[in-house]
């Protein structure tokens, strides 16, 4: 897999046409710019830290030019500002070290931005070759080496694509009139007081004014070394300097993480490094610890660095195996992502079970279609025993939610919903079925993103963006038994997300917990969406061998729990999660919840009353060494149907890839007399989700006609009979 000559012919193809439409249009591959489009390059610039602020700059812009408009109007006209000025505007005047900036005044025109290394041509072959061996999970220096670790601040000029890089570079003007810019020979007249972002290499030209503006003295020529780095199994390494510049083998993208850390994939890998000082990891997904060697290399030397990542806890000889439902070889991007790619990442993360979907973005291109087509109901060729990679779906529609679909036996007829003049129909419910009927396990991905807190209403998930990738249909479509997991642990709201998890098993919905990290190959620099796949991961005890089939019907029994990184047990009388307990009105309940991790807080125990049980950490002074395992027990009266979890909070950690780290599990079930839990509560809240749900369709649905109309109602009210009748 690793030559792209070696290809299926259709998917080769389909890899030279993406390539196409990135040297054509840039990052977004010519999708329509709708609002999340049009951030793709403005987000591979702003820190995590700036998006919230981002996104308000956005909506003022908005409420400015249509004051008179609802909240709701006003969101479906997100992609109307000019995000360049909107980007400089909440940047204001502060650059992360990877953009370069041309700030035009009155009567000035400045360059600012971090140096930017270039490699010198020193290294002669005739290196010392003396190998710099760390025993397993050792961080240690080499001697005489003086390294100071600071924030990303400047990366290095090197080949992070299979091209030249380009980084970023804003144009600011201060100037009350009109200003013309042209970068590369495409002009452009900046409006007053205008900002324009575009990428630029190490020659280009950039003219403001008709004046030439040299970017030369940004960059920092430094004698270059070799590494050669072994760890005798694949791993995720990263190679920075001491002002975040990362480093990259010859023709590997430049990836970086959430934390704006570089990193790539594999094993015995060999690249060329300035002769400053640098700090070197080996990591290997979330089962791992990390090894961290610094050192100065010598000019013209190649030192052998020899790091062995620890493990923390073994899933797989306990019968469990980490899976990441939702994950993206293409879907627009600053590279394009051949499967040699993933297969590197896979085995690199050590990730066991990896789903790779192919959906559309913004119009009707559905991307790694003929990936899905030529390898349907077939493992990828770098499976093994204990690594199964399959090529799935994302069913979209940005109204009523998306949908991963995990190994189908063939392509579906429909991927989409909604898009490009297309109507909102048919209900989601359809496309549910038809993956259903093609063997696929279902479930609803990266759910919610609005703030939802233990108690509230459902309002909440309804507005104020009508089209916003919210999965609105769920509710219905658990209630008719057409999916089988949610994406609990995902780059949206895991807090959100999680509070409407407990309202839907509390209403009787028998949904497993699933993750998917929406992680994107082709993103070299997008937060959560360029980290590797299965930063977030749902484990499933395996019944037997580990087969795409297998893994299905382990997370269909709801035998999983979902995790950014902590190792999470539970069990209910000595079950675990996914067992039915036929008990009775006063029967007891021995429940016992064990954490295993460094970013561990807290362990709780909950029912469909609540937490019932909880245990903090000790402060790192008062627990022994290495003891990141965390237990608490509880012994609960059985008073009516009800089902107990148990979930993990997180203090905040390096290894954990996004804002939040969590861990849960899939309820262990507990009926009495036959009857399963419905507690009225959660069952009115999710008629009343219904109800919300139907008015949102009939004010924002494009639909062509009433019938499609009548279709949406129907599934509503199907829905709404299920649930009335457990309320009775």
């Amino acid at each position: 897999m690793g030559a792209e000559s070696t290809l299926p012919a259709r998917v080769a193809g389909a890899l030279e046409q993406y390539g196409r439409l990135l040297d054509e249009h840039g990052i977004t591959w010519g999708e329509p710019e709708v609002h999340y489009v049009k951030f793709f390059a403005r987000r591979r610039v702003l820190p995590p830290s700036l998006l919230d602020r981002f996104w308000e700059l956005v909506l003022k812009a908005v409420a400015e030019r249509h004051p008179a408009e609802p909240p709701d109007q006003l969101a479906a006209r997100l992609a109307e500002p000019d995000y360049d000025r909107v980007l400089r505007d909440t940047l204001d005047g502060e650059l992360p070290g990877h953009l370069v900036a041309v700030r035009v005044g009155p009567g000035e025109i400045i360059v600012e931005g971090a140096p930017r290394t270039v490699l010198l041509p020193s290294y002669t072959g005739e290196g010392n070759g003396v190998p710099l061996v760390v025993p397993p999970g050792a961080q240690p220096r080499a001697p005489g080496a003086s390294v100071t670790w600071r924030p990303a601040l400047a990366p290095a000029v090197r080949p992070a694509g299979r091209g030249e890089e380009r980084f970023p570079l804003l144009v600011d003007s201060r100037r009350e009139e009109p200003c013309p810019v042209s970068v590369d020979g495409e002009h452009r007249l900046l409006d007053p007081c205008g900002a324009w972002l575009v990428e630029v290499g190490q020659d280009s030209v950039v003219v403001v004014d008709g004046s030439p503006v040299g970017l030369d003295t940004l960059v920092r020529p430094i004698p270059s070394a070799r590494l050669r780095l072994v760890a005798g199994m694949p791993c995720r390494w990263s190679v920075v300097d001491a002002d975040g510049g990362g480093w990259f083998p010859p023709g590997t993208p430049g990836r970086h993480d959430y934390h704006g850390r570089p990193y790539f994939h594999g094993d015995d890998l060999v690249l060329e490094v300035p002769c400053v000082p640098l700090s070197v990891t080996a990591a290997r997904g979330m089962e791992y610890g990390e090894a961290t060697l610094e050192l100065l290399p010598g000019p013209g030397a190649e030192h052998r660095v020899e790091l062995t990542p620890r493990r923390l806890y073994d899933a797989a000889a306990r019968g469990w195996y980490g899976g990441d439902m939702h994950a993206h070889l293409n879907w627009a991007g600053d590279v394009v992502a051949a499967p040699a790619d993933a297969a590197a990442a896979q085995h690199g993360e050590d990730l066991h079970v990896l789903n790779l979907v192919a959906g559309n973005v913004s119009g009707r291109r559905v991307y790694d279609r003929e990936a899905l087509e030529h390898w349907s109901d077939e493992d990828l060729p770098w499976s093994d025993a204990t690594h199964v990679a399959r090529m799935g779906v994302e069913y979209r529609n940005d109204l009523l939610g998306h949908v991963y679909a995990f190994a189908p036996r063939s392509a579906p007829g429909r991927y989409h919903t909604g898009f490009d003049g297309d109507a909102d129909w048919p209900p989601n419910a359809d496309g549910l079925r038809e993956l259903r009927g093609l063997g696929a396990l279902v479930g609803y991905s990266h759910p919610f993103c609005a703030p939802i807190g233990e108690g509230d209403p459902p309002e909440g998930v309804m507005s104020p963006a009508p089209r916003n990738c919210t999965a609105r249909e769920l509710v219905a479509d658990a209630a008719l038994g057409l999916v089988d997991s949610l994406d609990v642990l995902t780059h949206a709201s895991i807090q959100a997300t999680a509070a409407v998890y407990r309202r839907l098993i509390g209403a009787g919905n028998r949904l497993a917990v699933t993750a998917g990290t929406d992680a994107t190959i082709s993103f070299t620099r997008s937060h959560d969406q360029s980290n590797p796949p299965g930063w977030a991961r749902v484990y499933a005890r395996v019944e037997g061998e580990l087969t795409a089939r297998s893994f299905a019907a382990a997370v269909r029994a709801g035998r999983t729990f979902a995790t950014t990184g902590p190792w999470l047990e539970l069990t209910v009388n000595g079950h675990g999660p996914g067992h039915v307990i036929a008990a009775r009105p006063g029967d007891r309940l021995s429940v016992t919840a064990t954490a295993v991790g460094p970013e561990v807080a807290a362990v709780r125990i909950r029912t469909a009353d609540g937490v019932r049980a909880g245990a903090e950490r000790l402060p790192d002074g008062e627990r022994r060494h290495g003891d990141d395992r965390l237990t608490v027990s509880a012994d609960l009266q059985v008073d009516g149907p009800t089902y107990v979890i148990a979930e993990v909070l997180c203090d905040p950690h390096p290894r954990t890839l996004t804002a939040t780290g969590y861990a849960l599990t899939s309820p262990v079930h507990v009926d009495v007399a036959g009857r399963r839990v419905a507690r009225p509560e959660d069952v009115r809240w999710c008629l009343e989700w219904l109800d919300l749900l139907e008015e949102l369709i009939r004010q924002h649905a494009r639909l062509v006609s009433p019938y499609q109309f009548g279709d949406h109602v129907s599934l509503l009210q199907q829905a709404r009979a299920v649930y009335r009748a457990r309320l009775g």
